[in-house]
């Protein structure tokens, strides 16, 4: 399903470059949004788009900016979330299955405070919960807006990073563009189904994740 999910997203990114914003919009804010974020494949989307941008099958420009302003949204909407309805949002799907998210959420919070929502983002686990939790316990806007548009500034072209380069490197080695979208399809979808395992194995199995 997760790599039906991604092989989806990637077929209508790469058939439809002209709505690369909007598209890529959609995916790094359903990867930083709390309640969807789960079982959402932004980053393993977000990667292969990297591999895209160096096979000139996607504009780079549009894929970052929609990215960097979709993981803000993201974050965004679960703080808001969490401010406004506080406690009440831990009696709602995925959490009233999940309360490890939460539990783990409030011991990685409690113990890096502002610094949580930033180093939040690039950890997989507590992405989305960390801005919900941060609008529970009533973190400053002006704190959390800005560890929020910092860490998204960083978060995406870290993610695009690896797929550009690689990217590149095959085209260094004269790869036609064909098979540099093959590979990178190839790639991503390898990726997915490691993302598959390492979060039922922190979420669902309710293993630590070290900080």
């Amino acid at each position: 399903m997760f790599n039906h999910i991604v092989h989806t997203l990637l077929g209508f990114i790469t058939s439809h470059a002209d709505l690369a914003l909007p598209t890529v919009f959609f995916v790094t804010f359903g990867e930083s949004f709390a309640f969807v974020s789960l079982f959402f494949p932004g980053t393993t989307v977000i990667l292969a788009c990297g591999a895209l941008i160096a096979a000139h099958a996607l504009p780079a420009w549009p894929v970052l900016m929609g990215g960097i302003a979709g993981a803000i949204l993201g974050d965004s909407c679960s703080y808001w979330l969490g401010r406004r309805y506080g406690h009440l949002t831990e009696a709602v799907w995925p959490f009233t299955r999940h309360p490890e998210m939460l539990t783990r959420g409030y011991e990685f919070f409690g113990r890096h405070g502002t610094k949580s929502i930033f180093l939040g983002r690039f950890l997989g686990p507590f992405r989305a919960v960390l801005p919900l939790l941060a609008g529970i316990t009533k973190m400053p806007s002006a704190r959390f807006w800005f560890a929020n548009v910092t860490s998204a500034v960083v978060w995406v072209p870290a993610l695009l990073a690896p797929g550009v380069l690689a990217g590149y490197g095959l085209s260094m080695l004269g790869t036609h563009r064909d098979w540099m979208v093959a590979a990178g399809l190839a790639i991503t979808l390898s990726l997915a189904a490691a993302v598959v395992l390492l979060r039922r194995r922190n979420y669902l199995r309710g293993l630590k994740l070290d900080a």
